[in-house]
């Protein structure tokens, strides 16, 4: 399994799994702001938009604008920018989509990340200015990382492929149901074309045999029963009685239930399911690489 981290290997978690897996760990900041990067990972990639956005800092500086304060919220869901004040959550990266986050070694408060953005799939770098806890922050996200891809192998990520079949076959199972009844209608109709035809071609003051007619294949014609009630057969024998269908949980051609991996309503069964599970495989395959480097290299990057 890839390591979420690549910075020391002596290097240990900050928090206990159970505060990133069942709540979050907040930390306020300043948000530089994010610019987009051609690559997902790289030191060289971060220190450029750093430089880039510390720029446009300034300039916003000179102007009278301040840089505005943000809430983030780490967990094994993501890492969440929030306005510190409504709560309201301005970007939400999943851990899946962070490959790359770096703290700066020459400022102890200018950590950043970059994040593939879920819509246009480009690569962003996000730079926050820290009160002093930058290299904590990326350890946190670090930590967090480690913990969603142990939880995703857990769960049934190493299963990908064989979950990918099993949805492959539950859509086909559908699909021939769907068949099967255009079919019964069709059969239907055939029969009763059939019995039409006999009727209008039986002599006057006939009568019609009680037991059912056979249709075009020497079979008993399919019949709307109710669930109470049986069609015999030719040798006597009944048939079990057609299973009504259910108006909350919709069966298969077997059945079973559809398969759920994410163990959700039927309903929300997510019709992307194969290209979500891969793009969150392929993100953790990549690993995050966590590194503490220098950002400021000349005299414009200093701190005023």
């Amino acid at each position: 399994m890839n390591r979420a981290f690549s910075r020391k290997k002596d290097k240990s978690w900050m928090h206990t799994p159970e505060a990133l897996s069942k709540h979050f760990i907040a930390y306020n900041a300043k948000f530089l702001g994010s610019t987009e990067v051609e690559q997902p990972k790289g030191t060289e990639i971060v220190r450029d938009a750093v430089r880039k956005l510390k720029f446009a800092r300034h300039i916003k500086k000179s102007e009278g604008q301040k840089t505005p304060k943000v809430e983030l919220q780490i967990s094994i869901y993501g890492v969440k920018i929030l306005e510190p004040k409504t709560k309201e959550v301005l970007h939400n990266c999943q851990l899946h989509r962070i490959s790359f986050c770096a703290d700066d070694k020459t400022d102890k408060r200018i950590f950043t990340y970059i994040c593939k953005d879920s819509e246009s799939n480009k690569h962003l770098c996000y730079v926050f200015d820290s009160e002093k806890c930058a290299e904590e922050i990326t350890l946190t996200i670090g930590q967090a990382f480690d913990l969603a891809y142990r939880k995703f192998l857990e769960s049934g990520g190493k299963d990908v492929e064989t979950r990918k079949q099993i949805a492959g076959l539950q859509k086909r199972i559908q699909e021939l149901e769907t068949e099967n009844t255009e079919l019964k209608y069709k059969v239907q109709d055939l029969e009763n074309h059939l019995r039409i035809r006999d009727l209008t071609s039986s002599p006057p003051g006939s009568v019609s045999p009680k037991s059912p007619s056979m249709d075009i294949f020497d079979m008993v014609p399919f019949a709307s029963v109710s669930p109470e009630s049986t069609t015999p057969t030719r040798n006597g024998t009944q048939l079990p009685p057609l299973p009504s269908r259910s108006t909350e949980i919709k069966k298969d051609l077997f059945g079973a239930e559809p398969f759920d991996p994410f163990c959700c309503a039927v309903g929300d069964f997510p019709p992307d399911i194969q290209s979500k599970l891969d793009e969150m495989q392929e993100g953790f395959k990549m690993g995050l690489t966590v590194e503490g480097t220098v950002f400021c290299l000349d005299p414009m990057d200093n701190r005023s």
